[in-house]
C-alpha cells in the first residue's frame, strides 16, 4: 500500500535528518525543512546551473556537489570584490577607450560579457596557485584584444598602432588585428608566480584553433616532462554558435583523453551571446544548451549568469581545481550578451528587434557591480571612479605613445617563439643529410629484428617473414621505402632530435607496410617499437594511430611543430585525398601561416598518392591544389648561384615533392631539420611503389657525400647521346616506373630520355633548363598519370616556359 503525503504549510519547521549524500548541512546532521530547501535553491536555483548527474564517476559527481552544496562556499572578502571590480573596470574601460578613438573600426568588442576578463585573470590566477607555469590559450575574435591587453598585458602601444594602419617593418602580408597570436611570459601579482602565456593566432574559422592548441600544449608538457599535465594547460574560448555548430570542436574533445593527445584537461569558456551574428538559437541548435557536445566526453557543464561577477569567480576557482585535481575537460558557460551587432558597425535591429530593446535597457555589467558594492559598503563610489580614471589615464599615454610609432612589426604577435634557433645560423647554410654506412647498418638490423626476448614474444608469421626479408636488404645494401623511412627516422633520433609520426594506422600502415609496433600474438597490449631501442642515449620516438579525425588531428600536430624547430612532426593521411576534410589547416593555417603571423612549422604531410585503379576517393591527393597555393611566382627564375636551391626554399611558403626513390624519400625528411629555417613539406607518397622490385636504393644513394635531387637526370643509354634523343620526358613520381616500362617494351631506350622532377614547389628553374639544353634536339613533354585539369601540369607549364625562356615547346 502506499501512503500519500502532502507537503502543508506546518512540515516547514520540521526537522529531517540529512543523507549522507549531500553537503548542504556543513556541521549539521539535521535541518527543518525549510533550511533545506533554502539552502538547496541557493546552491542550484540562483545564478549558477550546473551539469554533472550524467558523469559517471561517483567520486567526481561528489567533489562537484561539495563545491556548490557546502554553506558559505560562495562568500568572498571584500578584498577579492575590490580585485573583481577593478579588472571588470579594466575590460569595460578598453573597449570603451576603443570605441571613442575608433568608433567606425571593427574591433569585435566584448561588451555585454567583460566578465570575460575577470574570469580568465580568476584561472590563471588559481591555476598558477596550483602549480601551472604556463598556459596556451586558443580564442575566436570576440574579446581577442581585450584579452591581450588586461590578461596577457601586451602593451597597448602595440594593439593602438595595429589601428593606425602603419607599414610592417618585417616581411609578410600580416592580419586583421582580431585574428592575432602573442606570447608573453610575465609575473602573476596575485600569487608571485612567473606565468607564460600564449594566444594562438586564429583565422575567421571560428574554432580552427582548438586542436592547434592542443598540439601546442601537448608538445609543450612533453618537452618539459610534464606527463601529467600538472605544469601545462591550454584554455579554450568559444561562441555559443560556433561551440555547438563547428564539428571541429567535437573532434577536438574526442582527442582528449587519447594517450598520445591528451593535455590532461582542457577549461573550456563559452563567451555566451545567446546569438549566431544574426541567427536565433532556434534556429542555430537541436539540443538544449549550446554546451551540449561536452557531454560525450564526461565534462561538467558550469552556467552561471555573466552579470553575478562573484558567481562566475567561484565557477572559475571550481573549474581551476577540478581540472588540477581529476585533470579533466571542464566547460563554463558565461551566459551574456552582445551589446552590439557581430561588429561595431553592423545594425542588430534589423534581425533582433525585441532583444535588442531589452539589451539597450540593461545596465552594463560593471555599473551593477559597482551598484552593489557600493551598497553593501565595501567601496564608495569615489573609489569606484578612481579606478576607472587611472586606468583611462594609462590607455591616453599609451594612445600618445603610440601615435609616435611610423611602423608595425609582425613579429610582436608572434605565437611561439623559438629562443636561440635562429641566432648565430647562416640563413642559406643546409647542413648535409648523408649519414655513415655504419649508421645505416645499424638501424637496419634494428628495424629487421624482433624485440631481444624474441623467444618469448610471439611475432606473427607474416611479420617473420617481413622482417627477414628486411635483414636481406641490409645485408644486400637497399633499401625500400619503409627502410629508407626508418633510417630517416632513426638517424634523426640519434642526433637527439624528437621524431613523432600520428594519424590513421600509421603504426602499421595504411598498406601493412610500416610496423613500427609489433603485437605479440599471444598478450593483449603487449607491443615492441624498433625504433624506441636503436640506441641508448636517443631521443624519443612517438608513433600512434589517431582517433579517425583529419582535421582535428592535422591541427593538433601542426601546434606540435609549432613548439619546438628541433622536432620532425609528420602527418599522414590514411589515403592522401583524405587531407580534404582538413582543408581549412591546410588554407589558413599551413600554406600562410608564415605571411600571416610570422610562424614557421616544419610539419611534414604524407599523402599516399596514385591513380591505381582503386577507385575515386582512394587515388588522388590532390596535387594540383597544393601547387596552386605555392607563392613562387611562376615567371621568375631567380639568379643562379650556389645557393639556387636553398634561397628558393627559404623564399617560399611550403615545398611540395613526389617522390620516385627510397633515397631522396630519406634526404627530403632529413632536410627538414638540416635548413636553418622551417618550412611545411607535402609529399604525395606512394602506394604500389612501396612493393615495387624497382623502387628500391642503394645505400650508396645515403651515405655521406650524398644528398636529396631535386631532379633525377636521365643516367641510362639516351644521355650517353643525347643529340640523337628524340623526346625528352618529364614526370614526377610512381608514373616514371609506368613510361620506364613502356619505353623497354617499345625499345625506345636511345631515343627517349627520362628525367623526374621530384621537388615540385619550388620549381627547380636552373635544372630543369640543364636537362633541357643537354638534348638540343629533342620534343620536350610532360607525363603524369592525373587528368589534364589535375596534377602538376597547370603549375609546371608556366614555369617551364620560364626556365627555357619561351625558346622551347613543352607539350
Amino acid at each position: 500500500m502506499v501512503v500519500m503525503h502532502i507537503v502543508e504549510e506546518r512540515d516547514m519547521d520540521r526537522v529531517f535528518k540529512l543523507p549522507s549524500t549531500t553537503y548542504i548541512g556543513g556541521k549539521d546532521k539535521a535541518l527543518p525543512l525549510k533550511e533545506i530547501l533554502r539552502r538547496l535553491e541557493t546552491a542550484y536555483c540562483r545564478h549558477i546551473g550546473v551539469e554533472f548527474m550524467f558523469i559517471n564517476s561517483l567520486e567526481q559527481c561528489n567533489w562537484i556537489r561539495q563545491k556548490f552544496e557546502t554553506p558559505g562556499i560562495m562568500e568572498m572578502d571584500s578584498e577579492q570584490k575590490r580585485l573583481i571590480l577593478a579588472r571588470l573596470t579594466r575590460a569595460t574601460g578598453f573597449e570603451a577607450f576603443l570605441a571613442r578613438k575608433w568608433s567606425s573600426e571593427k574591433r569585435f568588442g566584448l561588451e555585454g560579457c567583460e566578465i570575460l576578463i575577470p574570469a580568465m585573470k580568476q584561472l590563471i590566477d588559481k591555476s598558477t596557485e596550483l602549480g601551472v607555469e604556463s598556459i596556451v590559450m586558443g580564442m575566436p575574435h570576440r574579446g581577442r584584444l581585450n584579452v591581450l591587453a588586461n590578461v596577457c598585458r601586451k602593451p597597448l602601444e602595440q594593439i593602438f598602432t595595429q589601428f593606425a594602419g602603419l607599414e610592417a617593418a618585417d616581411d609578410g602580408s600580416g592580419d586583421v588585428k582580431y585574428h592575432l597570436g602573442t606570447y608573453i611570459e610575465r609575473l602573476n601579482r596575485v600569487t608571485n608566480k612567473n606565468i607564460r602565456l600564449a594566444v594562438v593566432a586564429n583565422p575567421s574559422h571560428l574554432e580552427a584553433c582548438d586542436p592547434v592548441v592542443q598540439g601546442k600544449t601537448r608538445a609543450e608538457q612533453f618537452y618539459r616532462g610534464d606527463g601529467e599535465g600538472k605544469k601545462v594547460m591550454s584554455m579554450l574560448l568559444h561562441g555559443d554558435a560556433a561551440f555547438c555548430g563547428q564539428g571541429i570542436v567535437f573532434e577536438t574533445f574526442h582527442l582528449s583523453d587519447l594517450p598520445d593527445y591528451t593535455t590532461h584537461g582542457t577549461i573550456h569558456i563559452v563567451a555566451n551571446n545567446q546569438i549566431g551574428f544574426t541567427t536565433d538559437p532556434r534556429h542555430s541548435r537541436s539540443s538544449p544548451y549550446c554546451t551540449d557536445v561536452a557531454r560525450v566526453v564526461n565534462a561538467p557543464i558550469f552556467h552561471v549568469n555573466g552579470d553575478d561577477p562573484e558567481s562566475v569567480i567561484h565557477v572559475c576557482n571550481v573549474a581551476a581545481e577540478w581540472r588540477a585535481t581529476f585533470h579533466k575537460d571542464c566547460v563554463i558557460d558565461i551566459v551574456s550578451y552582445r551589446r552590439n551587432g557581430h561588429n561595431e558597425i553592423d545594425e542588430p535591429m534589423f534581425t533582433q528587434p525585441l532583444m535588442y530593446r531589452k539589451i539597450r535597457n540593461t545596465k552594463p555589467g560593471l555599473q551593477l557591480y559597482a551598484e552593489k558594492l557600493i551598497k553593501e559598503g565595501t567601496v564608495t563610489p569615489e573609489e569606484v571612479k578612481d579606478v576607472a580614471d587611472k586606468y583611462e589615464k594609462i590607455c591616453e599615454e599609451a594612445y600618445t605613445n603610440a601615435r609616435k610609432e611610423t611602423h608595425i612589426k609582425y613579429k610582436d604577435w608572434l605565437d611561439s617563439p623559438w629562443s636561440g634557433f635562429f641566432e648565430g645560423k647562416d640563413p642559406l647554410k643546409v647542413s648535409l643529410t648523408g649519414i655513415k654506412e655504419d649508421t645505416l647498418v645499424h638501424i637496419g638490423k634494428r628495424f629487421s629484428s624482433p624485440p631481444p626476448n624474441a623467444a618469448e614474444f610471439v611475432i606473427h608469421r607474416g611479420l617473420e617473414r617481413i622482417l627477414k626479408a628486411r635483414m636481406e636488404m641490409v645485408e644486400a645494401r637497399i633499401a625500400d621505402w619503409a627502410m629508407a623511412e626508418s633510417f630517416a627516422f632513426g638517424s634523426l633520433l640519434k642526433e637527439g632530435i624528437h621524431v613523432r609520426l600520428s594519424g590513421q594506422d600509421v603504426e602499421r600502415g595504411t598498406f601493412s607496410h610500416r610496423h613500427h609496433v609489433l603485437h605479440h600474438q599471444l598478450v593483449d597490449k603487449a607491443t615492441y617499437r624498433p625504433l624506441c631501442f636503436l640506441y641508448p642515449d636517443q631521443a624519443p620516438y612517438t608513433v600512434s594511430n589517431s582517433s579517425l579525425s583529419e582535421f582535428g588531428v592535422l591541427g593538433f600536430e601542426l601546434g606540435y611543430s609549432m613548439t619546438n624547430p628541433n622536432a620532425l612532426v609528420c602527418w599522414e593521411a590514411q589515403f592522401g585525398d583524405f587531407n580534404n576534410t582538413a582543408q581549412c589547416i591546410i588554407d589558413q593555417f599551413i600554406s600562410s601561416g608564415q605571411a600571416k603571423w610570422v610562424r614557421q612549422s616544419g610539419l611534414v604531410m604524407l599523402l599516399p598518392h596514385g591513380l591505381e585503379g582503386m577507385g575515386p576517393e582512394h587515388s588522388s591527393a590532390r596535387l594540383e591544389r597544393f601547387l596552386q597555393m605555392s607563392s613562387d611566382d611562376p615567371d621568375y627564375f631567380p639568379p643562379e648561384s650556389e645557393e639556387f636551391a636553398v634561397r628558393q626554399l627559404h623564399d617560399i611558403n611550403w615545398i611540395v615533392a613526389n617522390c620516385s626513390t627510397p633515397a631522396n624519400y630519406f634526404h627530403i625528411l632529413r632536410r627538414q631539420i638540416a635548413l636553418p629555417f622551417r618550412k611545411p613539406l607535402v609529399i604525395m607518397t606512394p602506394k604500389s611503389l612501396l612493393r615495387h622490385p624497382e623502387a628500391k636504393s642503394s645505400f650508396d644513394e645515403m651515405v655521406e657525400g650524398s644528398e636529396f635531387l631535386r631532379v633525377i637526370p636521365e643516367t641510362g643509354v639516351a644521355s650517353q647521346n643525347p643529340s640523337s634523343v628524340k623526346k625528352v620526358v618529364f614526370c614526377a613520381g610512381k608514373v616514371f616506373y609506368d613510361i620506364k616500362k613502356a619505353r623497354g617494351a617499345r625499345e625506345l631506350d636511345n631515343d627517349i630520355a627520362i628525367a623526374r622532377v621530384e621537388q615540385i614547389s619550388p620549381f627547380p628553374f636552373d635544372l630543369v633548363k640543364r636537362e633541357c639544353a643537354k638534348y638540343p634536339n629533342a620534343q620536350l613533354t610532360w607525363v603524369q598519370e592525373e587528368h589534364k585539369n589535375q596534377g602538376a601540369w597547370s603549375y609546371v607549364q608556366p614555369r617551364f616556359n620560364t626556365a627555357l625562356n619561351n625558346t622551347r615547346v613543352v607539350t
